[in-house]
């Protein structure tokens, strides 16, 4: 296990890109300097070596990662990737992300992220149970129900979770501990709608979005990145909305069809085909064609990093709604916001996951449950509250809404810094 002295991690693209935002935000609300300072840097980055027993009985090591950035709200919350191009400074980047994210979004969660450097898609089932379990057992000193609570991120999902949380439990008395972890199968305590939630978060932020530009959804023209858990559940819900969902998106390739897609009929071709690559009834598109397609919304639902200086002037959306983390670059923002693109930012637009999180998190603790009606209610007011906090702020200081958004967060953040007495003046 390694604690990170040098700054080399600091230099991530998604970090720096989130500091520009930080600080500018920062000018707009006179921030306390001291306060500041604290908050462009995590509060604690570990690395850790996975050694795992393969298939083929070889024992191949792994490198892992969590860091906590920050915990003035609450507990550490932040989920775990898996993906091979993982690296300590993408990870820092997103803990930090999610530390803005769960203020603005007025949760009392800090913010946090793990990942492990491994393709799961390479792996069997046991080999990944197996990484995930060590993985646990080596960060189960940092984690906890009221220390900090993973969840599932790209390339985890609800069984993994569940192996998380088994792994915590039997080294932490034996005795199943089901709040370490959010994003678990609803037969070991994890929620109704957590599945669906961040896409229906997306849909729930563009319904806002169309609203406040003088559009409606019902008819609108929408392409979306991305056709994995998120990508997938804003389509079919923007589809049972009226939209008409004219490009989507996966590791295989675009497709397109001006009159709409059938997003039902194509989540089913998926589970029989894998990827979309072969749907016959629509038009191949390349990825960045998808991106700079007209249409009245586009949904990046994908990685981060996918508009920037290169593509920018090539978007012609009227509205995008963020779904993925840090898809659109600070100086990318500001080009599009000049052309009078609405852009509901990330820290809003993809919150519904962390949202119900928190929300399986407050039910594990009471040992009560709620229905999945009440979850979406629920997630549908937090959602919109934390749109029309930043939506006023937009239009009071006249700044693009990631900078209102991101202003509201810090805003937060140091207020609560100062009462603590954490950073005084």
């Amino acid at each position: 296990m390694e604690f990170h002295k040098s700054e080399a991690h600091l230099d991530g693209p998604l970090f720096k890109n989130a500091l520009q935002t930080v600080e500018e935000a920062a000018k707009l609300i006179n921030c306390d300097p001291n306060v500041l300072e604290r908050l462009k840097k995590p509060r604690r980055c570990v690395t850790v070596s996975i050694p795992v027993r393969m298939d083929d009985y070889s024992v191949k090591v792994f490198t892992g990662y969590r860091v906590q950035y920050n915990a003035t709200l609450g507990p550490y919350k932040g989920g775990i990737r898996y993906h091979q191009n993982v690296d300590l400074p993408e990870v820092v980047g997103l803990a930090a992300l999610m530390t803005f994210k769960n203020s603005v979004l007025g949760l009392p969660l800090g913010g946090a992220k793990g990942g492990v450097c491994v393709d799961p898609n390479t792996i069997s089932r046991t080999e990944k149970q197996n990484l995930t379990r060590r993985y646990a057992s080596e960060i189960s000193a940092f984690v906890g129900p009221t220390k900090d609570i993973p969840a599932p991120d790209v390339g985890t999902d609800p069984q993994t979770m569940a192996w998380f949380m088994d792994t915590y439990s039997q080294e932490a008395g034996g005795y199943a501990q089901p709040g370490v972890v959010t994003g678990k199968p609803v037969e070991i305590g994890g929620s109704l709608g957590r599945n669906h939630a961040t896409g229906l978060g997306v849909v729930y932020t563009a319904e806002k979005s169309f609203e406040k530009m003088g559009m409606k959804m019902a008819g609108s023209t929408i392409a979306i990145q991305g056709f994995g858990n998120v990508g997938s559940f804003a389509a079919l819900f923007a589809h049972q909305r009226g939209a008409k969902v004219v490009a989507i998106s996966d590791v295989s390739g675009a497709i397109f069809n001006g009159d709409g897609l059938n997003i039902p009929e194509i989540m089913e071709f998926i589970k029989s085909n894998k990827v979309l690559k072969g749907y016959p009834k629509a038009q191949a598109l390349t990825n960045e064609e998808l991106l700079t397609l007209k249409c009245d919304a586009l949904f990046p639902c994908a990685l981060e990093g996918q508009i920037d200086m290169h593509n920018v002037e090539n978007v012609k959306a009227k509205i995008i709604v963020e779904g993925a983390n840090g898809p659109i670059s600070v100086n990318a923002t500001k080009i599009l916001h000049k052309k009078g693109v609405f852009i509901a930012p990330d820290v809003i637009a993809n919150g519904g996951g962390v949202i119900v999180s928190y929300f399986e998190w407050v039910q594990d603790i009471m040992s009560l449950f709620w229905d999945e009606e009440e979850v979406n209610n629920r997630l549908k007011t937090i959602i919109h509250r934390a749109f029309d906090v930043g939506f006023k702020f937009h239009q009071e200081k006249n700044v693009d809404m990631r900078s209102a958004a991101m202003a509201v967060s810090v805003q937060r953040l140091e207020k609560a810094m100062l009462l603590r007495g954490l950073y005084p003046r």
